[in-house]
Protein backbone atom coordinates (compact mmCIF):
# COMPACT_ATOMS: atom_id res chain seq x y z
CA UNK A 1 0.00 0.00 0.00
CA UNK A 2 1.27 3.46 -0.91
CA UNK A 3 2.20 5.72 1.98
CA UNK A 4 2.54 9.48 1.45
CA UNK A 5 4.34 11.58 4.06
CA UNK A 6 5.06 15.30 4.34
CA UNK A 7 8.69 16.17 5.06
CA UNK A 8 8.72 19.77 6.36
CA UNK A 9 11.33 22.15 4.95
CA UNK A 10 12.15 25.83 5.38
CA UNK A 11 9.34 27.84 6.99
CA UNK A 12 6.28 26.29 5.36
CA UNK A 13 7.31 23.94 2.51
CA UNK A 14 6.28 20.33 2.27
CA UNK A 15 8.48 17.85 0.42
CA UNK A 16 6.19 14.92 -0.32
CA UNK A 17 7.57 11.39 0.07
CA UNK A 18 5.75 8.54 -1.68
CA UNK A 19 6.68 5.18 -0.18
CA UNK A 20 6.01 1.52 -0.80
CA UNK A 21 8.00 -0.91 1.27
CA UNK A 22 11.50 0.61 1.39
CA UNK A 23 11.31 2.39 -1.98
CA UNK A 24 10.47 6.09 -2.13
CA UNK A 25 9.89 8.92 -4.60
CA UNK A 26 10.34 12.54 -3.55
CA UNK A 27 8.40 15.54 -4.88
CA UNK A 28 10.00 19.01 -5.05
CA UNK A 29 12.99 18.68 -2.69
CA UNK A 30 14.03 22.26 -2.03
CA UNK A 31 16.38 21.04 0.70
CA UNK A 32 18.27 17.75 0.70
CA UNK A 33 19.03 17.50 4.41
CA UNK A 34 15.57 16.64 5.79
CA UNK A 35 15.13 14.11 2.98
CA UNK A 36 18.51 12.50 3.62
CA UNK A 37 17.74 12.35 7.34
CA UNK A 38 14.51 10.43 6.68
CA UNK A 39 16.17 8.12 4.14
CA UNK A 40 18.95 7.29 6.57
CA UNK A 41 16.76 6.93 9.65
CA UNK A 42 14.29 4.61 7.92
CA UNK A 43 16.80 2.85 5.64
CA UNK A 44 14.92 3.82 2.48
CA UNK A 45 15.95 3.72 -1.18
CA UNK A 46 15.31 6.85 -3.26
CA UNK A 47 14.14 5.75 -6.71
CA UNK A 48 13.04 9.02 -8.30
CA UNK A 49 12.41 12.74 -7.88
CA UNK A 50 9.45 14.62 -9.36
CA UNK A 51 9.82 18.35 -10.02
CA UNK A 52 6.82 20.63 -10.64
CA UNK A 53 8.65 23.89 -11.43
CA UNK A 54 11.99 25.65 -11.25
CA UNK A 55 11.77 27.79 -8.09
CA UNK A 56 14.69 27.26 -5.74
CA UNK A 57 12.58 26.09 -2.79
CA UNK A 58 11.50 23.16 -4.95
CA UNK A 59 14.80 22.12 -6.55
CA UNK A 60 17.80 23.18 -4.45
CA UNK A 61 18.13 19.75 -2.84
CA UNK A 62 18.19 17.82 -6.10
CA UNK A 63 21.94 17.86 -6.78
CA UNK A 64 22.83 16.56 -3.31
CA UNK A 65 20.19 13.85 -3.59
CA UNK A 66 21.58 12.79 -6.96
CA UNK A 67 25.03 12.52 -5.41
CA UNK A 68 23.59 10.39 -2.64
CA UNK A 69 21.75 7.75 -4.64
CA UNK A 70 21.46 8.67 -8.35
CA UNK A 71 17.65 8.67 -8.56
CA UNK A 72 15.81 9.27 -11.81
CA UNK A 73 14.71 12.92 -11.98
CA UNK A 74 11.62 14.07 -13.88
CA UNK A 75 11.15 17.79 -14.55
CA UNK A 76 9.06 20.09 -16.79
CA UNK A 77 10.15 20.22 -20.41
CA UNK A 78 9.44 23.94 -20.69
CA UNK A 79 11.77 25.00 -17.89
CA UNK A 80 15.55 24.89 -17.44
CA UNK A 81 17.47 22.99 -14.77
CA UNK A 82 21.15 22.57 -13.93
CA UNK A 83 20.95 18.88 -13.08
CA UNK A 84 20.44 15.74 -15.21
CA UNK A 85 16.77 14.97 -15.71
CA UNK A 86 14.17 13.53 -18.03
CA UNK A 87 11.94 16.24 -19.47
CA UNK A 88 8.22 15.56 -19.17
CA UNK A 89 5.35 16.88 -21.28
CA UNK A 90 1.59 16.92 -20.84
CA UNK A 91 -0.12 13.60 -21.61
CA UNK A 92 3.08 11.70 -20.88
CA UNK A 93 3.14 9.25 -18.01
CA UNK A 94 5.76 8.69 -15.34
CA UNK A 95 5.88 5.05 -14.33
CA UNK A 96 7.20 4.53 -10.81
CA UNK A 97 7.67 0.80 -10.98
CA UNK A 98 8.65 -0.05 -7.43
CA UNK A 99 5.69 1.94 -6.16
CA UNK A 100 3.34 0.37 -8.72
CA UNK A 101 2.20 3.91 -9.54
CA UNK A 102 1.62 5.56 -12.90
CA UNK A 103 1.27 9.36 -12.89
CA UNK A 104 0.14 11.52 -15.81
CA UNK A 105 1.76 14.88 -16.46
CA UNK A 106 -0.49 17.94 -16.60
CA UNK A 107 0.64 21.33 -17.91
CA UNK A 108 -0.57 23.98 -15.46
CA UNK A 109 1.18 27.27 -16.38
CA UNK A 110 0.65 30.53 -14.53
CA UNK A 111 2.76 30.48 -11.38
CA UNK A 112 5.61 29.71 -13.78
CA UNK A 113 5.31 29.19 -17.52
CA UNK A 114 6.39 25.56 -17.47
CA UNK A 115 4.74 24.41 -14.24
CA UNK A 116 3.42 20.83 -14.30
CA UNK A 117 1.44 18.59 -11.98
CA UNK A 118 1.57 14.83 -11.57
CA UNK A 119 -1.76 13.02 -11.30
CA UNK A 120 -2.84 9.42 -11.02
CA UNK A 121 -4.81 6.88 -9.00
CA UNK A 122 -6.50 9.60 -6.97
CA UNK A 123 -3.37 11.59 -6.11
CA UNK A 124 -2.46 15.09 -7.34
CA UNK A 125 0.94 16.71 -6.77
CA UNK A 126 0.42 20.28 -7.91
CA UNK A 127 3.38 22.27 -6.56
CA UNK A 128 2.50 25.95 -6.18
CA UNK A 129 -0.52 26.17 -8.50
CA UNK A 130 -3.31 25.07 -6.16
CA UNK A 131 -3.07 25.49 -2.39
CA UNK A 132 -5.41 24.65 0.44
CA UNK A 133 -8.14 27.30 -0.03
CA UNK A 134 -5.86 29.30 -2.33
CA UNK A 135 -3.62 29.39 -5.37
CA UNK A 136 -0.11 30.44 -6.30
CA UNK A 137 1.00 33.93 -7.20
CA UNK A 138 1.55 34.93 -10.80
CA UNK A 139 5.28 35.17 -11.44
CA UNK A 140 5.55 34.39 -15.14
CA UNK A 141 2.17 33.58 -16.65
CA UNK A 142 -1.06 35.48 -17.27
CA UNK A 143 -4.24 35.55 -15.23
CA UNK A 144 -5.96 33.62 -18.03
CA UNK A 145 -3.26 30.92 -17.91
CA UNK A 146 -3.45 30.41 -14.17
CA UNK A 147 -7.25 30.51 -14.18
CA UNK A 148 -7.33 27.88 -16.92
CA UNK A 149 -4.83 25.74 -15.03
CA UNK A 150 -6.94 25.85 -11.89
CA UNK A 151 -10.02 24.90 -13.88
CA UNK A 152 -8.12 21.94 -15.31
CA UNK A 153 -7.38 20.75 -11.78
CA UNK A 154 -10.94 21.44 -10.62
CA UNK A 155 -12.19 19.13 -13.37
CA UNK A 156 -10.50 16.14 -11.71
CA UNK A 157 -12.69 13.82 -9.63
CA UNK A 158 -13.87 15.33 -6.35
CA UNK A 159 -12.19 12.61 -4.28
CA UNK A 160 -8.74 13.39 -5.75
CA UNK A 161 -6.29 14.02 -2.91
CA UNK A 162 -4.44 17.32 -3.33
CA UNK A 163 -0.80 17.45 -2.23
CA UNK A 164 0.43 21.02 -2.63
CA UNK A 165 3.80 22.32 -1.57
CA UNK A 166 3.12 24.90 1.16
CA UNK A 167 1.25 25.12 4.44
CA UNK A 168 -0.86 28.18 3.64
CA UNK A 169 -4.31 26.80 4.40
CA UNK A 170 -5.19 28.72 7.57
CA UNK A 171 -4.28 32.10 6.13
CA UNK A 172 -6.01 31.31 2.85
CA UNK A 173 -9.18 30.36 4.71
CA UNK A 174 -9.12 33.64 6.62
CA UNK A 175 -9.07 35.40 3.26
CA UNK A 176 -11.78 33.13 1.85
CA UNK A 177 -14.07 34.04 4.75
CA UNK A 178 -13.77 37.74 3.90
CA UNK A 179 -15.04 36.91 0.40
CA UNK A 180 -17.81 34.50 1.45
CA UNK A 181 -18.55 35.17 5.13
CA UNK A 182 -21.70 33.04 5.06
CA UNK A 183 -20.16 29.98 3.38
CA UNK A 184 -20.67 27.24 5.99
CA UNK A 185 -18.12 24.96 4.31
CA UNK A 186 -15.45 27.63 4.82
CA UNK A 187 -16.44 28.16 8.44
CA UNK A 188 -16.30 24.42 9.16
CA UNK A 189 -12.96 24.06 7.40
CA UNK A 190 -11.49 26.93 9.43
CA UNK A 191 -12.36 25.13 12.67
CA UNK A 192 -11.03 21.78 11.49
CA UNK A 193 -7.84 23.26 10.08
CA UNK A 194 -7.17 25.18 13.29
CA UNK A 195 -7.48 21.98 15.31
CA UNK A 196 -5.22 20.12 12.89
CA UNK A 197 -2.52 22.77 12.93
CA UNK A 198 -2.75 23.17 16.71
CA UNK A 199 -1.88 19.48 16.89
CA UNK A 200 1.14 20.24 14.66
CA UNK A 201 -0.26 18.15 11.81
CA UNK A 202 -0.34 19.17 8.12
CA UNK A 203 -3.61 20.59 6.85
CA UNK A 204 -2.96 18.57 3.70
CA UNK A 205 -3.84 16.63 1.69
CA UNK A 206 -7.00 18.41 0.73
CA UNK A 207 -9.39 17.15 -1.93
CA UNK A 208 -10.71 18.61 -5.15
CA UNK A 209 -14.24 18.47 -3.77
CA UNK A 210 -13.24 20.35 -0.62
CA UNK A 211 -11.42 22.98 -2.65
CA UNK A 212 -14.43 23.50 -4.91
CA UNK A 213 -16.59 24.29 -1.88
CA UNK A 214 -14.11 26.45 0.07
CA UNK A 215 -11.47 27.86 -2.29
CA UNK A 216 -12.56 31.20 -3.80
CA UNK A 217 -10.17 30.76 -6.74
CA UNK A 218 -12.17 27.70 -7.81
CA UNK A 219 -15.47 29.52 -7.29
CA UNK A 220 -15.08 32.41 -9.72
CA UNK A 221 -18.27 31.40 -11.54
CA UNK A 222 -20.34 31.56 -8.35
CA UNK A 223 -22.80 34.41 -8.91
CA UNK A 224 -22.93 35.50 -5.27
CA UNK A 225 -19.15 35.69 -5.12
CA UNK A 226 -19.09 37.54 -8.44
CA UNK A 227 -21.61 40.11 -7.29
CA UNK A 228 -19.66 40.66 -4.06
CA UNK A 229 -16.51 41.52 -6.00
CA UNK A 230 -17.53 42.91 -9.35
CA UNK A 231 -20.89 44.69 -8.95
CA UNK A 232 -22.31 44.20 -12.47
CA UNK A 233 -19.33 42.54 -14.23
CA UNK A 234 -19.34 38.77 -14.31
CA UNK A 235 -16.37 37.74 -16.44
CA UNK A 236 -14.77 34.87 -14.52
CA UNK A 237 -11.20 35.82 -15.41
CA UNK A 238 -11.83 39.35 -14.15
CA UNK A 239 -13.19 37.89 -10.93
CA UNK A 240 -10.11 35.69 -10.62
CA UNK A 241 -7.80 38.65 -11.21
CA UNK A 242 -9.59 40.69 -8.55
CA UNK A 243 -9.36 37.82 -6.08
CA UNK A 244 -5.65 37.34 -6.71
CA UNK A 245 -4.98 41.07 -6.28
CA UNK A 246 -6.92 41.15 -3.02
CA UNK A 247 -5.10 38.07 -1.72
CA UNK A 248 -1.73 39.63 -2.60
CA UNK A 249 -2.47 42.43 -0.16
CA UNK A 250 -4.26 40.43 2.52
Amino acid sequence: MLKITAIPAFQDNYIWMLQKNNHVVIVDPGDAKPVLDVLSHQNLTLDAILITHHHHDHIDGVIDLIKHSQPKVYAPANEHFNFPHQSVFEKESVLLGNLNLNLSVLDIPGHTLGHVAYYGEGYLFCGDTLFGAGCGRLFEGSYQQLYSSLNKLAALPDDTLVYCAHEYTERNLQFAKTIEPNNNAIIERILLTHQTRKANQPSLPSSIGLEKSTNPFLRCENRLLQSTLMSNRYDSVDVFKKLRELRNNF
